[in-house]
């Protein structure tokens, strides 16, 4: 027997935020603030996007693969934290750094690497979901992937459950990509197509650690710390490039970390070559890491499009294009590309997410105001 199409429901937003990292909860939070109905639908079954902080397999505390630093001069984030109240420390500085080249590996008088920075004490995934925690119940939809959006506002957006194939139709005036626009071009059909130009930059522009593989290797202790060592290196043989402590407050959980780089091809290295290449750097003792954790953002579809490797055109991050809304003023662009401030940082998606709360409120309030204006 034919199989019966599934129907849509219905339902009428005065926005849908496409993405649940931390710019689109900040628009999202905001904008309800403000007095707006909201639907955030988010591809993952999570929140926090780029800021992943999966629980160690010891219990001992999260780590992060995705988002780790803020840094001094970041006012939104630091605003934030305190704000919702999450515990932070300051990366560890202290001891000799490594310089690991062909020739052998160096020990460094000091560490020139690494500088004053913060990080989030549950890892950085813990500000996304304290953002989610105060949202009401039902507005951020997990699992939920937009697949067309059509008009040119009011728009329609056809969201389908990951889970099941339910296909909602949500209708707003407003619609705020918070997600890579390179992604957002990639996975969403729009109808009308956006303009060739926008689409263009939308297209070229890279995904912020989306070509990127970040490795964490967790210890029983921070050993390298009894040694007078930082923790941080740089290698020119690989395949971690670049390398740094991300220990807790006062060393607990231990952990090393690293980033194996968007200009390296080929398969994710094994968790033997992290082993090799850490013992090479730190001696025995790191013989025997208590869990590696290896996350390649190529392979993450609700980060990266396909061929993301190819996007390295950073001067298109903030570009003019992104600062103003698309679409009559009606589509809007809210990730960390998309910032003039601190772009690549959460401080930079959390400066989206203040402009684009500014272009949507502003744009309604004169709405109003021209429609109480005499003839």
């Amino acid at each position: 027997m034919p199989t019966t199409p599934t129907k849509s429901k219905a339902e009428i937003v005065d926005v849908v935020v496409v993405g649940a990292g931390i710019s689109g909860l900040a628009v999202t939070r905001g904008l309800l603030g403000a007095g707006k109905s909201v639907a955030t639908v988010e591809r993952r079954d999570r929140v926090g996007g780029r800021l992943l902080s999966p629980e160690l397999d010891s219990g001992n505390g999260r780590v992060d693969l995705g988002a780790t630093w803020f840094w001094p001069g970041e006012p939104r984030v630091l605003a934030l934290t305190e704000e919702l109240d999450l515990n932070i420390h300051q990366q560890h500085l202290d001891g000799d750094a490594i310089y690991h080249q062909p020739a052998g590996s160096q020990r460094l008088d000091g560490n020139p690497i690494d500088v004053h920075s913060y990080r989030f004490s549950d890892g950085a995934q813990s500000l996304a979901e304290a953002v989610a925690g105060v949202l009401p119940e039902g507005i951020v939809r997990l699992n939920a992937s937009v697949e067309k959006v059509r008009g040119e506002g009011p728009f329609e957006v056809d969201v389908v459950d990951q889970t099941n194939g339910a296909r909602t139709l949500l209708t707003a005036d407003h619609i705020v990509l918070a997600l890579p626009p390179a992604l957002a071009v990639a996975s969403i059909a729009f109808e009308p197509a956006l303009p060739e130009r926008l689409h263009g930059l939308a297209a070229m522009t890279p995904v912020w650690m989306g070509s990127t593989i970040k490795v964490v290797a967790h210890f029983e202790r921070a050993f390298w710390r009894d040694a007078g060592l930082s923790g941080s290196a740089i290698s020119h043989i690989g395949p971690m490039r670049e390398i740094h402590d991300m220990s807790g407050p006062d060393g607990h959980p231990a952990a090393l970390f690293g980033f194996v780089p968007n200009a390296t091809p080929g398969p994710a290295p094994t968790e033997a070559d992290i082993r090799h290449q850490l013992i090479e750097l730190f001696g025995a003792d790191a013989a025997n890491p208590s869990q590696i954790l290896i996350a390649d953002w190529r392979d993450d579809p609700a980060t990266s499009p396909e061929g993301v490797e190819a996007l390295q055109a950073y001067q298109a991050f903030g570009h003019a294009a992104y600062q103003r809304p698309a679409l009559g003023g009606r589509l809007h662009w809210s990730s960390t590309e998309t910032a003039v401030i601190s772009p690549g940082h959460i401080e930079g998606a959390l400066a989206s997410a203040e402009r684009v709360i500014a272009e949507i409120v502003n744009s309604d309030l004169a709405s109003t105001s021209l429609q109480g204006s005499p003839l």
